[in-house]
């Protein structure tokens, strides 16, 4: 995995999102067409510090994420679908696996910082 391999996949794959019907009307509420640039930016910092360990990413992933009202678990889903898609049409199958599960794991992380609700650990009642 190199930088440029990273910023052709994430090129490759934040047009998909872009264009898709689910997430695509979220990320353009927030992102107007002359900020997408500095975003991929910091997209491919983000990942950079994740898969290559260069430490550029200085942000918070859950606090950008906590502030989108409607975003919903079909959204999560549907970008690791695209992500998953997008990492096996770019790389061997080997560094794909590793895309897709460091996206799963982190995907994982921040759902359960946004949807977790207390009431889920209560015992259920008798059985």
């Amino acid at each position: 995995m190199t930088e440029e391999a990273l910023g052709t996949f994430l090129d490759a794959f934040y047009a998909k999102v872009r264009r898709d019907d689910v997430i695509g009307p979220i990320f353009a509420a927030r992102i107007a067409d002359e900020d997408w640039p500095r975003h991929l930016a910091t997209i491919q910092d983000f990942w950079s510090s994740v898969l290559l360990k260069t430490g550029r990413y200085k942000g918070n992933p859950f606090g950008k994420h906590v502030a989108i009202e409607e975003i919903g678990l079909q959204h999560f889903e549907r970008w690791l679908k695209l992500f998953g898609e997008t990492a096996i049409e770019t790389f061997t199958p080997d560094i794909a696996e590793t895309l897709a599960e460091r996206a799963h794991r982190i995907g994982d992380s921040l759902k359960a910082g946004l949807f977790f609700r207390a009431e889920m650990l209560q015992p259920a009642g008798p059985r």
